[in-house]
């Protein structure tokens, strides 16, 4: 394990307790724990995308934010819903927060998770053409998207106006971006469908799949089918692999106030039904920091990436949460072979 990052969901409510009380709390809290994060070495600084939800909804401004505020950490989403992308335009977007953020986008995507919007996507003006489905209009976009960043010329000249009838393509361009496309796979075929297309592979806390192992050895195994299909490929790049996991340490009452009474109940994979298929959800590692670090280290899809993403309970606020990954990374990133940033460049 070379890399770990922070994911956020981005949730306010105007709820007691909630120290994310407005989408303007929930925005501007994310960029602060960034800069925290950067600070304390750590990697990467992720946002979870939402539509019609009381959570982070457009990310690039936002990402475009942290990338003028920081200068080494890896900004990125996991994952934007492509069912809701006009590709052109998020193509000019990303390339613009690349460029803000000198090359540090790192960016998933993917068909999205369930979502409180009945065929939300058909609000924002898009809908599978005859004979796709929700996965087959993303997995479209992603592609226009795509040809877009790599330069592709997409519009037809105006000859009066260019003096030539080459196609155009998007502007600005961020060279390098097209390698930092991942695609967030729930299953092992889609895992292998993701290295067939040169993506980087994201894989979250669950598989809408189950084969009776436990959740790491199902998510390891969905690792060694995407890496042995990238081979197969022959892509002339190595790809990335990142996985999520929640990890919270009780180092002081107020984190056993908060999570104690979770350390049992969600110490054990859960097997459940998602959008008519069956899931495993992955276990927490929630405990002493030398206990659940040792848990980790044993975790064997944690050992088969080079990624990992925690998730933070940003309702929480800054202070908590930079405390947390202070925590984790003190006491528990070294059991997975983690070192700050800082450390590894000097």
């Amino acid at each position: 394990m070379t890399r770990i990052g922070f994911l956020s969901f981005g949730h306010w409510q105007p709820a007691p307790g909630s120290r994310t009380q407005t989408a303007r709390d929930a925005l501007q809290q994310t960029i602060e724990l960034a800069v925290a994060a950067e600070e304390l070495g750590l990697d990467g600084a992720y946002v979870r995308v939402h539509h019609f939800a009381r959570q982070l909804a457009s990310p690039f401004p936002l990402l475009a934010a942290i990338g003028a505020r920081t200068t080494r950490i890896e900004i990125g989403t996991g994952v934007i819903d492509m069912r809701y992308e006009n590709p052109l335009s998020m193509a000019e977007q990303a390339a613009a927060a690349d460029l803000i953020s000198d090359g540090r986008l790192q960016l998933g995507v993917s068909r999205g998770s369930p979502e409180p919007a009945f065929r939300g996507a058909e609000n924002f003006g898009y809908v599978p053409a005859e004979g796709e489905d929700d996965g087959d209009l993303a997995r479209r976009h992603t592609a226009i998207f795509r040809a877009a960043i790599a330069g592709t010329g997409v519009a037809e000249a105006d000859v009066r106006m260019t003096g030539s009838p080459a196609r155009l393509p998007i502007q600005p361009q961020s060279p390098g971006l097209g390698d930092r496309i991942w695609w967030g796979s729930g299953t092992r075929a889609s895992a292998e469908w993701t290295a067939e297309q040169g993506m980087n592979l994201m894989s979250s806390t669950l598989l809408s799949e189950d084969t009776g192992v436990p959740f790491d050895e199902l998510q390891a195994e969905q690792i060694r089918l995407y890496r042995q299909a990238w081979a197969i490929a022959g892509h002339d790049r190595e790809p990335r692999v990142s996985v999520s996991r929640s990890v919270i340490p009780l180092a002081t009452d107020l984190d056993r106030a908060y999570f104690g009474d979770r350390a049992l109940r969600d110490a054990a994979d859960q097997v459940g039904y998602l959008e008519g298929v069956v899931a495993r959800f992955g276990k927490s590692y929630i405990g002493e920091p030398d206990v659940i670090a040792e848990q980790l280290a044993q975790d064997a899809a944690v050992a088969a990436a080079d990624t990992l993403l925690l998730t933070v309970p940003n309702q929480l606020g800054v202070e908590y949460n930079t405390t947390m990954l202070a925590s984790i990374a003190e006491h528990v990133a070294p059991a997975v072979g983690w070192s700050p940033a800082t450390a590894r460049q000097s």
